[in-house]
C-alpha cells in the first residue's frame, strides 16, 4: 500500500506529492522542520514541537503564513491515514515557492509538508553499549541566531554525520568558533562530572531540543545538580558518563570519543536512571 502524506492541507498518496523546482526551501535551504516519534498513536510532546517550530517561523518572518495550518490536527491524520501507533514524523516548512532570485517577499504561500514512517526502536543491545562518537571537523557558529532553530539549511550537520559514518562511529560532535562543545550532529550532549549533570547552553550554539527539555525537567525533578554552561572538550574526555539525546533516539549513552572510552566505557548509572525515567515520563504523556 502507498504511503500517504499532508501537502498544504491535503491528504494524499506520495506519488501525487508535488513540489515546485522554484520553492525557496528548495533553492536556498529557506525553511524548518520537526522530527517527531509516536509512541500507541500518541505524538510524545507535540505541542513543544509545534511551539518550538513557531518560534522559529517569528524569526524567519513565515509565522503569519503559517497561522492558517492546523498542525496538530494534520500530524494525527498523516499517523491514521497511514495507520500508523509506532512512528517517526516529520514536519517541514518552507517559504514556499518564489521567483529564482534569493528574495522570499516573491514567494505566495509556504508549502507544508507532513510524512510518517513506521518506527522500529534501535535493539536494546545498541543501548545496552552506548554509541561511540568522532570530533567533526566542522564548527557551529555560536554568534549566529541559526544554530538555535532547526532550520532545512541542514548541510553542515549532514557533512558531519558523514564524516562519523566514514570511520565507522555512530555520531559526530561539533564545536563552536571558540572550542566549546555545541552539539551533535542530530543530538544534544550531556555528562556526567563531579556528581554534577553538565550540558551545553544554547549560547554555545546548541538546539534547545525538546528531549534535552525534558531531560533537564526530569533532572530537577529527581534533585540531580544540574549545570548548563560552556562546555569544555576536555571535560567531556574526562567526564565519568556521558549521553544523548534526540526525540528518536531518546536517550543513548555515548561511551567512546574518536576510539576512547568515556569514564568506564560503559554506559554509566546516572545515564541508566535517566533512560528509564524518561520512558516513564513517555509513558505517562502518552
Amino acid at each position: 500500500m502507498e504511503d500517504t502524506v499532508y501537502l498544504n492541507g491535503n491528504v494524499i498518496p506520495r506519488s501525487q506529492a508535488k513540489l515546485s523546482p522554484f520553492d525557496h526551501g528548495f533553492l536556498y535551504g529557506n525553511g524548518l522542520f520537526e522530527t517527531m516519534r509516536s509512541y500507541n498513536g500518541s505524538i510524545f510532546r507535540l505541542d513543544r514541537h509545534l511551539a518550538r517550530l513557531r518560534h522559529a517561523a517569528e524569526t524567519i518572518g513565515i509565522a503569519p503564513k503559517l497561522t492558517s495550518y492546523d498542525l496538530e490536527k494534520a500530524c494525527y491524520e498523516i499517523l491514521k491515514a497511514n495507520n500508523l501507533a509506532d512512528a517517526r514524523l516529520r514536519l517541514t516548512v518552507s517559504a514556499g515557492e518564489g521567483d529564482i532570485i534569493p528574495n522570499p517577499d516573491t514567494c505566495r504561500g509556504i508549502t507544508v509538508f507532513i510524512a510518517a514512517r513506521k518506527l522500529v526502536p534501535m535493539p536494546p543491545e545498541i543501548y545496552e553499549r552506548g554509541y561511540t562518537a568522532v570530533l567533526s571537523s566542522w564548527r557551529r557558529n555560536s554568534h549566529s541566531p541559526l544554530s538555535r532553530l532547526k532550520t532545512t539549511c541542514y548541510l553542515e550537520n549532514v557533512l558531519a554525520r558523514q564524516e562519523a559514518r566514514a570511520v565507522g562511529a555512530d555520531e559526530a560532535l561539533l564545536l563552536n568558533e571558540k572550542s566549546f562543545l555545541a552539539e551533535g550532529s542530530t543530538t544534544n550532549i550531556f555528562l556526567v562530572s563531579c556528581q554534577m549533570l553538565i550540558t551545553a547552553s544554547t549560547e554555545s550554539g546548541a538546539l534547545p531540543g525538546i528531549t534535552r527539555e525534558a531531560v533537564l525537567e526530569l533532572a530537577q525533578s529527581m534533585g540531580i545538580m544540574l549545570v548548563v554552561k560552556q562546555v569544555e572538550l576536555g571535560e567531556l574526555l574526562t567526564a565519568k558518563e556521558a549521553f544523548l539525546t534526540n526525540s528518536i533516539l531518546e536517550i543513548m549513552p555515548l561511551t567512546r570519543l574518536d576510539d576512547k572510552p568515556i569514564g568506564s566505557g560503559k554506559p554509566g548509572t546516572l545515564t541508566q536512571r535517566l533512560m528509564l525515567a524518561y520512558r516513564e515520563l513517555i509513558a505517562k504523556e502518552t
